[in-house]
């Protein structure tokens, strides 16, 4: 469970949010789309923001795979299309 104070929140966020890696291909991929879409979104690095790689490990049976998305209604899904994120952006 991550610390209160390491900029990682459990509880929905206020923003879609995009956890993810600087060398990933999948989550370039879904960034571009969702900049294409003119989908907002907030970017973080597992690997530069403590606590962040712990909130993926939670949400993905503790692998730490990316990208994880994490909704503001909650929902969080692992290496989503496009379609998928705004399905649940729908919701």
């Amino acid at each position: 469970m991550s610390n209160p104070d390491d900029g990682v929140r459990l509880m929905a966020p206020d923003q879609l949010t995009v956890y993810s890696t600087s060398w990933c291909g999948y989550c370039r991929i879904l960034k571009s789309s969702l900049d294409r879409e003119g989908i907002a979104y907030v970017e973080i690095n597992i690997e530069e923001t403590p606590g962040a790689a712990d909130f993926v490990m939670e949400v993905n049976g503790g692998n730490r795979t990316v990208p994880t998305v994490h909704f503001p209604n909650g929902a969080a899904l692992t290496n989503p299309s496009l379609a998928q994120v705004k399905e649940q952006l729908a919701a």
